[in-house]
Protein backbone atom coordinates (compact mmCIF):
# COMPACT_ATOMS: atom_id res chain seq x y z
CA UNK A 1 0.00 0.00 0.00
CA UNK A 2 1.48 3.33 -1.07
CA UNK A 3 0.41 6.44 0.83
CA UNK A 4 1.30 9.30 -1.49
CA UNK A 5 0.53 11.82 1.24
CA UNK A 6 3.44 10.47 3.27
CA UNK A 7 5.73 11.36 0.37
CA UNK A 8 4.56 14.99 0.42
CA UNK A 9 4.95 14.99 4.19
CA UNK A 10 8.51 13.68 3.85
CA UNK A 11 9.45 16.51 1.49
CA UNK A 12 7.80 18.97 3.90
CA UNK A 13 9.85 17.46 6.73
CA UNK A 14 13.07 18.00 4.74
CA UNK A 15 12.13 21.59 3.89
CA UNK A 16 11.59 22.33 7.59
CA UNK A 17 14.79 20.48 8.56
CA UNK A 18 16.69 22.79 6.22
CA UNK A 19 14.99 25.87 7.73
CA UNK A 20 13.43 26.78 4.40
CA UNK A 21 10.22 28.80 4.45
CA UNK A 22 7.57 26.54 2.85
CA UNK A 23 6.11 29.65 1.15
CA UNK A 24 9.44 30.22 -0.65
CA UNK A 25 8.74 28.08 -3.72
CA UNK A 26 12.07 28.92 -5.36
CA UNK A 27 14.03 27.72 -2.32
CA UNK A 28 11.95 24.54 -2.12
CA UNK A 29 12.54 23.86 -5.82
CA UNK A 30 16.29 24.42 -5.37
CA UNK A 31 16.26 21.92 -2.49
CA UNK A 32 14.73 19.25 -4.75
CA UNK A 33 17.95 19.24 -6.80
CA UNK A 34 20.06 18.64 -3.70
CA UNK A 35 18.21 15.78 -2.04
CA UNK A 36 17.86 12.10 -2.80
CA UNK A 37 14.36 10.69 -2.36
CA UNK A 38 14.11 6.92 -2.37
CA UNK A 39 10.79 5.14 -2.50
CA UNK A 40 10.50 1.44 -1.95
CA UNK A 41 8.44 -1.10 -0.11
CA UNK A 42 8.80 -3.42 2.82
CA UNK A 43 6.24 -6.17 2.55
CA UNK A 44 2.93 -4.47 1.82
CA UNK A 45 4.00 -1.02 3.06
CA UNK A 46 5.61 1.77 1.06
CA UNK A 47 8.72 3.49 2.32
CA UNK A 48 10.12 6.93 1.63
CA UNK A 49 13.55 8.09 2.71
CA UNK A 50 15.23 11.42 2.07
CA UNK A 51 19.01 11.38 2.01
CA UNK A 52 18.85 7.97 3.69
CA UNK A 53 16.64 9.12 6.57
CA UNK A 54 13.16 7.75 7.18
CA UNK A 55 11.26 10.61 8.86
CA UNK A 56 8.20 8.41 9.54
CA UNK A 57 7.92 9.24 13.24
CA UNK A 58 7.83 12.96 12.53
CA UNK A 59 5.43 13.00 9.57
CA UNK A 60 2.36 13.67 11.74
CA UNK A 61 3.82 16.61 13.66
CA UNK A 62 1.97 19.91 13.91
CA UNK A 63 4.68 21.62 11.84
CA UNK A 64 4.21 19.12 9.01
CA UNK A 65 0.40 19.36 9.27
CA UNK A 66 0.61 23.14 9.03
CA UNK A 67 2.87 23.19 5.96
CA UNK A 68 2.21 20.13 3.81
CA UNK A 69 -0.53 21.80 1.72
CA UNK A 70 1.84 24.64 0.78
CA UNK A 71 4.59 22.21 -0.24
CA UNK A 72 2.21 19.94 -2.15
CA UNK A 73 0.91 22.92 -4.14
CA UNK A 74 4.32 23.51 -5.74
CA UNK A 75 4.15 22.00 -9.26
CA UNK A 76 7.79 20.90 -9.28
CA UNK A 77 7.28 18.96 -6.04
CA UNK A 78 4.18 17.31 -7.45
CA UNK A 79 5.92 16.41 -10.73
CA UNK A 80 8.86 14.81 -8.91
CA UNK A 81 6.66 12.79 -6.57
CA UNK A 82 4.17 11.76 -9.27
CA UNK A 83 7.08 10.29 -11.25
CA UNK A 84 8.26 8.40 -8.16
CA UNK A 85 4.71 7.15 -7.55
CA UNK A 86 4.41 5.92 -11.12
CA UNK A 87 7.75 4.14 -10.78
CA UNK A 88 6.28 1.82 -8.16
CA UNK A 89 4.65 -0.05 -11.04
CA UNK A 90 8.14 -0.97 -12.29
CA UNK A 91 8.48 -3.22 -9.24
CA UNK A 92 5.04 -4.55 -8.36
CA UNK A 93 1.30 -4.15 -8.61
CA UNK A 94 0.19 -1.53 -6.11
CA UNK A 95 -2.65 -0.11 -4.12
CA UNK A 96 -2.11 3.62 -3.82
CA UNK A 97 -4.00 6.19 -1.84
CA UNK A 98 -3.82 9.92 -2.28
CA UNK A 99 -5.65 13.01 -3.34
CA UNK A 100 -4.72 12.89 -7.03
CA UNK A 101 -4.05 9.22 -7.75
CA UNK A 102 -7.05 8.64 -10.05
CA UNK A 103 -7.01 12.10 -11.61
CA UNK A 104 -3.26 12.65 -12.17
CA UNK A 105 -0.97 9.77 -11.20
CA UNK A 106 -2.89 6.92 -12.86
CA UNK A 107 -5.76 8.57 -14.76
CA UNK A 108 -6.18 5.59 -17.12
CA UNK A 109 -6.66 2.92 -14.47
CA UNK A 110 -10.16 1.47 -14.35
CA UNK A 111 -9.74 0.88 -10.61
CA UNK A 112 -10.68 4.19 -8.97
CA UNK A 113 -12.46 4.80 -5.70
CA UNK A 114 -12.96 8.21 -4.12
CA UNK A 115 -13.10 7.44 -0.41
CA UNK A 116 -14.90 10.04 1.67
CA UNK A 117 -16.61 10.43 5.04
CA UNK A 118 -18.41 13.25 6.78
CA UNK A 119 -16.20 15.99 8.18
CA UNK A 120 -16.63 15.02 11.85
CA UNK A 121 -15.66 11.41 11.17
CA UNK A 122 -12.69 12.44 9.03
CA UNK A 123 -11.49 14.89 11.68
CA UNK A 124 -11.74 12.21 14.39
CA UNK A 125 -9.86 9.70 12.25
CA UNK A 126 -7.12 12.21 11.47
CA UNK A 127 -6.86 13.12 15.13
CA UNK A 128 -6.42 9.44 15.99
CA UNK A 129 -3.29 9.30 13.80
CA UNK A 130 -1.89 12.60 15.07
CA UNK A 131 -3.13 14.99 12.39
CA UNK A 132 -4.82 17.96 14.03
CA UNK A 133 -5.08 20.45 11.18
CA UNK A 134 -8.64 21.57 10.35
CA UNK A 135 -9.89 19.21 7.64
CA UNK A 136 -12.08 21.85 5.96
CA UNK A 137 -9.09 24.20 5.64
CA UNK A 138 -6.93 21.45 4.14
CA UNK A 139 -9.68 20.39 1.72
CA UNK A 140 -10.14 24.00 0.58
CA UNK A 141 -6.40 24.51 0.06
CA UNK A 142 -6.03 21.25 -1.87
CA UNK A 143 -9.18 21.85 -3.96
CA UNK A 144 -8.12 25.37 -4.92
CA UNK A 145 -4.50 24.69 -5.89
CA UNK A 146 -3.80 25.24 -9.57
CA UNK A 147 -1.74 22.09 -10.14
CA UNK A 148 -3.53 18.75 -9.53
CA UNK A 149 -6.40 20.01 -7.40
CA UNK A 150 -8.37 17.65 -5.17
CA UNK A 151 -11.31 16.32 -7.18
CA UNK A 152 -13.30 13.19 -7.81
CA UNK A 153 -11.51 11.57 -10.76
CA UNK A 154 -13.40 10.71 -13.92
CA UNK A 155 -14.64 7.14 -13.58
CA UNK A 156 -14.17 7.00 -9.80
CA UNK A 157 -16.86 5.46 -7.61
CA UNK A 158 -17.66 7.35 -4.41
CA UNK A 159 -17.36 5.25 -1.25
CA UNK A 160 -18.68 7.03 1.84
CA UNK A 161 -17.01 5.34 4.81
CA UNK A 162 -18.66 7.47 7.50
CA UNK A 163 -20.35 4.45 9.06
CA UNK A 164 -17.93 1.73 8.00
CA UNK A 165 -15.38 -0.14 10.07
CA UNK A 166 -11.99 -0.73 8.45
CA UNK A 167 -13.05 -4.27 7.54
CA UNK A 168 -16.41 -3.29 6.07
CA UNK A 169 -14.84 -0.41 4.10
CA UNK A 170 -12.25 -2.76 2.59
CA UNK A 171 -14.94 -5.28 1.69
CA UNK A 172 -17.03 -2.51 0.08
CA UNK A 173 -13.96 -1.29 -1.86
CA UNK A 174 -13.22 -4.79 -3.13
CA UNK A 175 -16.81 -5.14 -4.33
CA UNK A 176 -16.53 -1.82 -6.19
CA UNK A 177 -13.23 -2.87 -7.78
CA UNK A 178 -14.66 -6.19 -8.97
CA UNK A 179 -16.94 -4.29 -11.37
CA UNK A 180 -14.10 -3.24 -13.72
CA UNK A 181 -12.51 -6.69 -13.45
CA UNK A 182 -10.46 -6.99 -10.27
CA UNK A 183 -9.66 -10.69 -9.86
CA UNK A 184 -11.10 -12.55 -6.86
CA UNK A 185 -8.85 -11.89 -3.88
CA UNK A 186 -10.33 -14.62 -1.72
CA UNK A 187 -11.46 -14.10 1.82
CA UNK A 188 -10.44 -10.78 3.33
CA UNK A 189 -9.26 -10.59 6.89
CA UNK A 190 -7.82 -7.50 8.50
CA UNK A 191 -4.48 -8.13 10.24
CA UNK A 192 -4.75 -7.75 14.00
Amino acid sequence: MVNSGAMYRAVTWKVLQENINPADSAAVIDLLDLIHIHCGEIGMTSTCTIDGVDPADELRSEAINANVSAISAIPEVRNLLVNLQRNYLDHTSIIMEGRDIGSVVFPDTPFKIYVDANEDVRSARRHDVGEVDPISKRDAADSERLHAPLMVADGAVLLDTSYHTIDSAVIAAIEILKQPGLPDLGEFSHPS
